[in-house]
């Protein structure tokens, strides 16, 4: 049985997803006032939302790319995929396209290490990439 304070860090996940899916981030207001909401203090809102990698302060494209650097993606050429991904996009990770279609970034495991080297865009995984792979599923989101 989860206690109390459980079950208020899956109410404040939940808040911050669910601004995260209606503003495309948590912004310093939102983090202000889901704290107030809470009776949290604003530093432990914002530590929670920075803490998890699919949460983002700034605000992110309409499409986000998730390039997993976790060992088996490394062992299976993820740095090269990293570099095909800023070659066709013209970004690094952490940049977002001047057009806000994508941000590209980099995360631990996306849970598809069947499938190295693998990335994530918005929900969806994809996985044994190759350069054309990449450059045939970016073009699918024009």
């Amino acid at each position: 049985m989860m206690g109390a304070q459980g079950r208020g860090r899956d109410v404040l996940l939940r808040m911050l997803k669910d601004e995260q899916a209606e503003s495309g981030y948590v912004s310093e207001g939102a983090i202000g006032s889901i704290a107030e909401s809470m009776g949290l203090t604003v530093s432990e809102v914002y530590g929670v939302t920075t803490f998890y990698s699919f949460l983002s302060t700034k605000p992110l494209g309409r499409n986000v790319i998730r390039i997993c650097k976790s060992v088996p993606c490394c062992m299976k050429d993820a740095e090269t995929m990293i570099d095909w991904i800023r070659e066709e996009l013209g970004i690094a990770p952490g940049e977002t396209t001047p057009d806000g279609r994508f941000t590209f970034e980099l995360t631990n495991c996306i849970g598809a290490c069947d499938q190295a080297p693998a990335m994530l865009i918005n929900d969806e995984v994809y996985g044994q990439l190759t350069r054309e792979k990449i450059s045939d599923i970016l073009k699918s989101f024009e």
